[in-house]
């Protein structure tokens, strides 16, 4: 049966050679410091669920719920960031609004705001105040879930490969995660538990992708003894060139497709993903690969014995 290849099997692009890794190093590094100088001295749009706010999830009786209305009718109170989302049945909704100054009886007073303002004919299902100190605890714990991921991620590459490749998948993933806050620091997006879920899941992603050349690249190297390293690590990403495009192709159009026809709700959240798949395609093929010539990986560290071959596979 035949395979659809998008990339040609005899393609043979030079991704590395010369002084290509280097710029692609040096352009990785200027990117990753954007980003973190955006992210120190714009900061992070902090969301409810870590700057504290009020949650309160709704049921509209009277049957489908408006949801532009209802923003609009809350935008006059004046409370600052105000969330309104639908989930569930189309008559349920989840609101946020951010922290009042006043302490609890601020807040208090804004739940009978809304209440007036919305009218009768809500179902108020759960009513829930974060406070300052819980919106602190969950930012470390997001930290923490995402230092545990990258951790995780370390340890088994190590133990798949060698050390080299655990140290150049770790690093391709810190860039792709740095790039993905400041991303977030220059749009100013509401960075909230959703934020962490699109982190973790471009971390997953990243990682996958890296694997897959990283798994060719260790074939190659028991397969071909003699062939300089850089004309191997060449044709083993070539050889994964097309998985790569159909993988990323087939992704960035599923959150295309949420990113326009999703609604704000989801926009924030699909706007991360893109840019985290595009990073994550770049630093598998651009970073990683490279830094492993950077880090002299060894040819003796591939078991095998298996015969060279003069011509490559195919994908």
């Amino acid at each position: 049966m035949p395979y659809l290849h998008l990339v040609p099997p005899n393609t043979n692009i030079q991704f590395l050679g010369g002084v290509k890794h280097r710029i692609f190093f040096i352009l990785s590094g200027l990117f990753v410091a954007a980003a973190i100088s955006l992210v120190v001295v714009k900061g992070l749009a902090f969301g409810i669920d870590f700057a504290g706010g009020i949650l309160v999830e709704m049921r509209s009786e009277s049957g489908a719920v408006d949801i532009a209305d209802m923003r609009g009718k809350l935008a006059t109170l004046d409370l600052g960031d105000v969330s309104v989302q639908s989930f569930g049945e189309e008559r349920d909704v989840l609101l946020r609004v951010q922290e009042q100054p006043g302490g609890e009886k601020a807040q208090q007073e804004a739940l009978i705001r809304i209440k007036d303002v919305l009218g009768d004919g809500w179902e108020y299902r759960r009513t829930e105040t974060v406070g300052p100190q819980v919106g602190e605890e969950l930012i470390q714990d997001g930290i923490m879930a995402i230092a545990l991921a990258i951790g995780g991620i370390l340890m088994y590459i190590w133990f798949r490969f060698e050390w080299q490749f655990g140290l150049a998948a770790v690093v391709a993933l810190v860039h792709d995660v740095a790039i993905t806050f400041g991303v977030f620091a220059f749009f100013e997006l509401e960075f909230n538990l959703s934020s962490i879920a699109a982190v973790l899941t471009i971390a997953g992603y990243s990682i996958n992708d890296t694997v897959v050349v990283f798994d060719r690249v260790r074939e190659n190297l028991r397969k071909y003894k003699t062939k300089p390293l850089k004309d191997l690590f060449n044709m083993s990403i070539n050889q994964t060139l097309s998985r790569t495009v159909v993988t990323s192709g087939t992704t960035l159009l599923a959150l295309l497709s949420l990113f326009f026809l999703g609604g704000s709700v989801i926009q924030e959240f699909s706007l991360a993903m893109i840019v985290g798949v595009i990073v994550g395609t770049y630093s598998s093929i651009f970073l990683a690969a490279p830094l492993l010539i950077l880090l002299n990986v060894r040819r003796d560290g591939a078991v095998g014995t298996a015969p060279e071959q003069n011509s490559p596979q195919t994908v």
